[in-house]
């Protein structure tokens, strides 16, 4: 893999947490720049590695962590994995086996559904609107030329895939999916989510597959530190609505 991309809390900040990011199909670590600026706003170390090949291993895993490491040579606690698309099933396939590196909770974003689907992008404006419509993120991916065009005509692996739904990963795990995702099975997700000890599945309105980039990644990134957040609380969160006519 190649270098990845690192965010760093504030400058006289306790850096509250780590979190490593893997992308998916086609993306850069460039793809996540306005994700890892604003988690890096609120503390949070953050690495973006190159998206997986064809597997995503523990050493991998192991390796870019262990460049994230804080004075006392461990990355700073809790210590979160994300991953998005392919990203996201090569995670929780590996989680599944037992012999990754110990993570405090798992993020699956974009999450394909368990039987591999392939984007009808004949075109990149096609690919595009299967991705966000997200102006902005549309040009970031149109003008980095690192980005793989075409990515998401290609399934992933249905191996994968069924290992991905078949992870029971015992940690605390997010799973974030965009209503408009043409690649997504939300009764799968839902299934998935229902099936693990500590998990919430969170579906996001009118996002499409790049859920972590769409036009709501103001309210996604908030969701995710929200998580984050609660990890340092046994997962209660520190707000509680107590009366709201709306």
């Amino acid at each position: 893999m190649s270098d990845p991309l690192d965010f760093h809390a504030p400058e006289g900040l306790l850096t509250r947490g780590t979190v490593l990011v893997v992308p998916g199909r086609g993306e850069t670590p460039e793809t996540y720049t306005r994700l890892g600026t604003r988690l890096a706003f609120d503390a949070y170390r953050v690495r973006v590695i190159e998206p997986p090949g064809e597997t995503l291993t523990a050493r991998d895993l192991a390796d870019a962590l262990a460049g994230t490491a804080s004075g006392d040579g461990n990355p700073a606690a809790p210590v979160v994995v994300l991953g998005a698309d392919a990203g996201a099933a090569a995670l929780a396939a590996l989680y599944a086996n037992g012999d990754a590196p110990a993570a405090d909770a798992l993020i699956l974003a974009g999450l394909p559904s368990p039987v591999a689907v392939a984007a009808e992008a004949a075109a990149w404006d096609d690919e595009l609107g299967v991705r966000t419509a997200c102006p902005t993120h549309r040009g970031r991916l149109s003008e980095d030329a690192g980005v793989r065009r075409g990515a998401l005509a290609e399934p992933v692996a249905p191996e994968l895939l069924a290992a991905a739904y078949a992870a029971r990963p015992t940690v605390p795990t997010l799973l974030l999916s965009g209503e408009l995702d043409p690649l997504a099975d939300h009764s799968a997700l839902a299934g998935l989510a229902k099936s693990l000890d500590r998990a919430r599945h969170a579906l996001v309105r009118g996002a499409h597959h790049d859920v972590l980039n769409d036009l709501q990644h103001r309210s996604v990134a908030a969701e995710v530190v929200g998580f984050l957040e609660t990890l340092r609380e046994q997962l209660v969160a520190r707000v509680a609505v107590q009366s709201s006519p709306w």
